[in-house]
């Protein structure tokens, strides 16, 4: 979506790079927005990304007989641990805490396996000219240094999200979540939301909250696009006429 313009007389302009699209309504279904992997507080290292330094694994076969360093102590740094069990040469584990935030399962696989696992510990420096050659890690407690020799390093810090050109649009946000009524209604006519990207009152973030939210705003907009008719449509179950055998609502 490259822009959106209400355009009077209750229609919408929205610009995507394959054209133009009027409509009447609106649906914003995003969840929390695009993810993008949290990078190195370092700028100057990313001059390494693609050259030894990655934020996730797009080819398995890519640290085939490597030596590889993991950052993290979540879900991901595990998985990766896991998986390229067999794949790299060695792996190192390096986590600022002794306390990780991964499934207990994947911990205890991981402890009981080859990885070498160094708590208390971050990354002050990649060592390097064209690419990757080895990496000064500190730890948090006595602050001492040691040169890791790898010449990988995969940077496990989790994700930030961006909910992009939405910003723009003028709609009422509340932080990162867009602001509606009982009706799915946001601040914009005709511009209806669900879903994880929404805030009200009493907010519950469950994905069968999402499933009713959506079907609330859907109802509502047909109703806001066709007044005659009506927001509640009638119950789905219904009951045979033992008389006739036709159909009733219930």
């Amino acid at each position: 979506m490259e822009e959106f313009q209400p355009a009077g007389d209750r229609l919408i302009r929205l610009g995507t790079n394959r054209g133009t699209h009027w409509t009447r309504t609106v649906f914003i279904t995003v969840g929390i927005g695009m993810f993008t992997p949290r990078k190195l507080p370092r700028a100057e290292l990313a001059r390494f990304e693609g050259k030894g330094l990655a934020y996730f694994v797009r080819d398995l076969e890519e640290y085939r007989d490597t030596d590889l360093l993991i950052i993290g102590g979540g879900d991901s740094a595990f998985d990766w641990c896991l998986n390229l069990a067999g794949i790299t040469r060695s792996t190192t584990l390096i986590h600022r805490r002794d306390r990780f935030r991964a499934f207990e399962d994947s911990i205890r696989k991981v402890l009981e396996s080859s990885v070498r696992v160094k708590t208390f510990t971050e990354l002050k420096d990649i060592e390097g000219r064209d690419r990757v050659e080895g990496a000064i890690v500190v730890n948090t407690r006595s602050r001492a240094e040691e040169r890791l020799s790898v010449n990988r390093v995969l940077a496990c810090l989790g994700f930030s999200s961006n909910l992009g050109p939405l910003k723009s649009w003028g709609l009422h946000f509340d932080d990162d979540t867009i602001v509606v009524n009982t009706r799915g209604e946001t601040n914009l006519p005709g511009v209806y939301a669900a879903g994880d990207v929404v805030a009200y009152p009493g907010k519950v973030k469950l994905i069968a909250t999402g499933f009713g939210e959506a079907a609330t705003a859907v109802n509502n907009a047909a109703a806001y696009i066709n007044p005659s008719l009506k927001v509640f449509p009638g119950h789905s179950s219904t009951l045979l006429d033992k008389s006739g055998g036709t159909e009733k609502a219930e």
